[in-house]
């Protein structure tokens, strides 16, 4: 089914001829229907599936059909975790509305610049604010900015908002928000956290799960290296030559790591740049556009360019720490192979990190080869698998064993010998010392309630979050 037959109009066909999209992706064929008709949406589909156009085009096509807000207030909010998602949204919006008739006014509000000038671009209001949730409300505080009239609410890679600490501005955000309005959920993952909000947000949503099939998995060719993680640079270095990558993205874990990372490569003669949370937004535009345009090779980030951002023909990436979970090793290698394209995923894995990439295995139901690359192979490798649960039966210590362990008996020592007739010295026993007498305790102030905006309470609830918050204004 071509995009023709979405019902999308004449100018954004247009626009998407012009990119080389013909047909529409799984995500997208579900979800532009629905998104016209007004419905609410909750969508789980992989990285580099269509998430972003799912919701654009048709937001983009209510929009081209009604008036420009006035005053201070915003018709369309999508809430991104990250600036550089942000930015990557807003240009997507801005991509495929360029020919509508009144092309719609788009504003990015992320932190880690000026606020001024996104209090002037709001004057007047916007049809679409592409927005992280600190700096929206640092937006409404100084009365910028209304939320009063949205009409279609998006959250965008839903469950790293929760998961980088956004639960607290998630609940006011939804406070200040009209009651009558359609609400997008669009990520790659749904924990408990987004499915509770997704639950009590959402009004008979249409569910869309986009399973990976054979049709629709990545072209991701996964790879396992072992090595010694001293000689991981080198051998970095030695593939990036002689196979000749292009490009290539590299996850560490750290932001200390990427600096010492691609300082190391520098070094060793191949163009580095390093991408992390506390580098200025100038300084992570320009080395996203450097990355782009091809002027580095090397780009040494943390997880914060896992999720959201798309690198157009990404040919390599490059695990040179391993991630903390399956979840994010699934968004680490979903940055190649994107939109048709192949791409190949690298994990460098030691003997200390072995058993943790197993359970990454484990996690994905898969088992990638191990590699060794000549001159590097590495002086220690555990290539025993685990026991399934608990450990080998037969051979597992005894709590005698581990206390007599603890203890430091030596093995002639009466207690370890059960044979021998010495009987051990009795412990001198020591006259307990008198407590010193203390201070009586103060009664502790009792703490304000606080559960109205606790991340995750026993008994959790968006709605009574709302409430709570508009009885307070």
């Amino acid at each position: 089914m071509p995009f023709t037959a979405l019902g999308l109009s004449p100018a954004i066909i247009r626009a998407l001829t012009a990119r080389n999209y013909v047909m529409p992706t799984p995500v997208q064929a579900e979800a532009v229907p629905t998104v016209l008709r007004g419905g609410d949406v909750w969508a789980q589909a992989q990285t580099g599936s269509g998430k972003t156009a799912a919701f654009a085009l048709p937001i983009l096509q209510h929009l081209s059909s009604q008036t420009r807000p006035t005053g201070r207030t915003v018709s369309t909010l999508v809430l991104v975790p990250t600036r550089e998602l942000a930015a990557q949204v807003a240009d997507a919006f801005s991509d495929y509305g360029q020919h509508l008739a009144s092309a719609p006014k788009v504003i990015t509000a992320v932190g880690g610049v000026s606020i001024n000038p996104q209090m002037m671009d709001l004057r007047g209001g916007a049809d679409i604010v592409v927005a992280t949730p600190g700096r929206l409300l640092d937006l409404v505080d100084k009365n910028a900015l209304k939320l009063n009239a949205v009409e279609s609410l998006v959250l965008d890679e839903a469950d790293q908002l929760f998961a980088l600490g956004f639960a607290v501005e998630l609940g006011r955000i939804l406070s200040l928000l009209p009651r009558r309005r359609q609400n997008l959920l669009f990520s790659a993952t749904f924990p408990s956290e987004v499915t509770a909000l997704a639950s009590e947000l959402l009004h008979d949503p249409h569910r869309i799960e986009i399973k990976s099939a054979p049709e629709t998995t990545p072209d991701i060719i996964e790879r396992a290296i072992e090595v010694d993680a001293p000689r991981r640079t080198q051998l970095l270095r030695h593939l990036i030559v002689e196979e000749d990558w292009a490009r290539v993205l590299i996850f560490v874990a750290t932001k200390y790591s990427t600096g010492h990372v691609a300082e190391k490569l520098r070094r060793l003669g191949i163009d580095a740049g390093e991408l992390h949370g506390e580098l200025s937004q100038g300084g992570r535009t320009r080395m996203l556009s450097d990355f782009h345009e091809g002027k580095i090779t090397a780009l040494v980030a943390t997880d914060i360019a896992a999720r959201g951002l798309d690198f157009e023909q990404l040919p390599v990436v490059v695990n040179y720490d391993l991630p903390r979970s399956a979840i994010v090793y699934t968004h680490r290698i979903g940055r190649t192979g994107r939109a048709g394209a192949s791409g190949e995923a690298v994990s460098f894995v030691s003997a200390a990190t072995f058993a943790h990439f197993q359970l990454i295995e484990k996690r994905h139901d898969s088992h990638i080869p191990r590699e060794q690359i000549s001159g590097f192979e590495p002086a220690m490798v555990t290539t025993i698998q685990p026991p399934a649960a608990g450990g080998v039966k037969g051979k597992r210590k005894s709590k005698k064993d581990k206390l007599r362990e603890a203890a430091g008996l030596a093995p002639g020592h009466p207690l370890n010998d059960p044979g021998s007739t010495a009987k051990p010295k009795p412990a001198r026993q020591l006259k307990p010392a008198s407590k010193p007498r203390s201070a009586p305790r103060k009664k502790p102030a009792p703490a304000p309630d606080q559960s109205a905006f606790d991340e995750k309470p026993r008994s959790f609830s968006w709605r009574r979050v709302d409430r709570n918050q508009r009885g307070s204004r």
